[in-house]
């Protein structure tokens, strides 16, 4: 959420951010925003005029009574219930109009960082660059399915007679591996200096709206119903949550944390053909990392984090390629962002398997997080990024491991997760 001051100082630049993130829609909100502050600025103001002159008649009544003047003291008693009256009436507006306008306000997306390539959608997101080399085997590589139920890794057709499409039983080694995974993963960033955490897995709606857009609430949260409570479509919103009301000075700066989690999202909407499995699906787990840093020092911790996540798969000799996300691309609260994508063999693309975001200061100003600096009170930055999300994570581990026979190779990294294993045999 911006700052009504900037957006009051700086209609255009606010309007011209919209349109370059082509949602010319909410071009009108701008001015609504504008307008509404002006009549809670007017209420306000009314009413702290009233609280004085109320100060003041009380003042002249006690005054009046101990010079026995009983008569001026009830007149002005009648002006103190009077000015009472109209007191409640700008209250109760200035409550209002303040209500409607944070309502506005958090429909404006974020200003966008200069550097944001300008774009309508992901189509035209830019790749930044490659690390590793993507290799194409001598043999076909079937789809992950087939490969994980070659090994008796996984079970779709009984977890749709349990829960429906897009759950899933992994089984065995399989199982095994996705385990290893997220440990390894854990342990890969605690060695980077991040401090681990298991955070709740559901969060109330002051949390979700302080965290994320309506448009992503309504089309990823899982509401429990008959109480104010959400589960996590990420840890990342957990996370963030930890710090909200609070405030921080600048010597604990940055809380850097590293959690786990599983995640739960709705996922609307028809995926096609190659989110079939378990690409795209309703529950999975995630290691994931957040910060909570002074504004000078964002910019520094985003190279940081989307570079963990390359150096992560890497380790696992997994090619990857970095991708910036256009204007068209980013969530409403986001300043910039850069995608992690793996290489798939048999698609012969590259897919995303992790994400990192910088939201600035709207996810602190929405959540009330501020530092304590030595020039006074300000909102602090934060920003999150994937580690690793498996079984998503798990397709191109396996596409990129396996050997013509069916068996899968497990990187040095991981063996100490996998009972020193070197290779899930079929």
């Amino acid at each position: 959420m911006l700052d009504i001051k900037f957006v009051r100082e700086n209609p255009e630049i606010v309007k011209q951010n919209i349109k370059n993130k082509f949602q010319d829609a909410k071009l009108p909100l701008v001015d609504e925003a504008i307008a509404l502050d002006t009549e809670c600025r007017a209420a306000k103001s009314g009413a702290d005029a009233l609280r004085a002159n109320r100060n003041k008649f009380s003042k002249e009544i006690g005054a009046l009574m101990a010079q026995g003047k009983r008569d001026e003291a009830e007149e002005m008693k009648k002006k103190v219930t009077e000015a009472a009256q109209q007191l409640a009436k700008f209250e109760t507006a200035e409550t209002e109009l303040s209500e409607k306008l944070t309502s506005v306000m958090m429909k404006i997306p974020n200003i966008i960082d200069p550097s944001v390539p300008i774009g309508k959608d992901d189509s035209e997101n830019v790749e930044v660059t490659r690390y590793g080399e993507p290799l194409t085997p001598d043999f076909e590589v079937p789809y992950h399915t087939d490969i994980m139920e070659k090994l008796n890794g996984i079970d779709l057709d009984s977890a749709r007679k349990v829960a429906g499409n897009g759950f899933y039983y992994l089984m065995g080694d399989i199982a095994r591996l996705h385990s290893a995974v997220i440990s390894y993963a854990r342990d890969f960033m605690i060695d980077r200096g991040f401090t681990y955490c298991v955070p709740p897995f559901m969060i109330r709606s002051n949390v979700v709206t302080g965290v994320m857009s309506f448009a992503e609430m309504d089309a990823m949260m899982y509401k429990i119903e008959g109480e104010d409570l959400y589960l996590i479509g990420t840890s990342e919103h957990s996370m963030i949550g930890k710090f909200i009301d609070t405030i921080l000075t600048e010597d604990e700066l940055p809380k850097t944390l590293t959690s786990y989690s599983p995640c739960f999202r709705k996922e609307k909407g028809a995926h096609g053909l190659e989110e079939r499995g378990v690409y795209r699906i309703h529950q999975f787990e995630k290691q994931e990392m957040i910060v909570v840093c002074k504004p000078e020092d964002s910019k520094m911790w985003f190279d940081k984090l989307w570079q963990n996540t390359v150096d992560l798969f890497r380790s696992l000799d997994i090619p990857v390629r970095t991708l910036e996300c256009c204007s068209g691309d980013l969530a409403d609260l986001k300043v910039k962002s850069v995608d992690v994508e793996a290489w798939s063999p048999r698609q012969q693309k590259y897919f995303e398997v992790g994400s990192c975001s910088n939201l600035g200061d709207a996810q602190a100003r929405r959540l009330k997080i501020r530092v304590n600096g030595a020039d006074g009170k300000y909102f602090a930055h934060t920003l999150n990024n994937t580690v690793v999300a498996p079984p998503r994570m798990l397709i191109a581990f396996l596409e990129n491991n396996l050997n013509e026979d069916g068996s899968v190779n497990i990187p040095e990294v991981l063996r100490p997760y996998m009972g020193n294993k070197d290779k899930i045999d079929v």
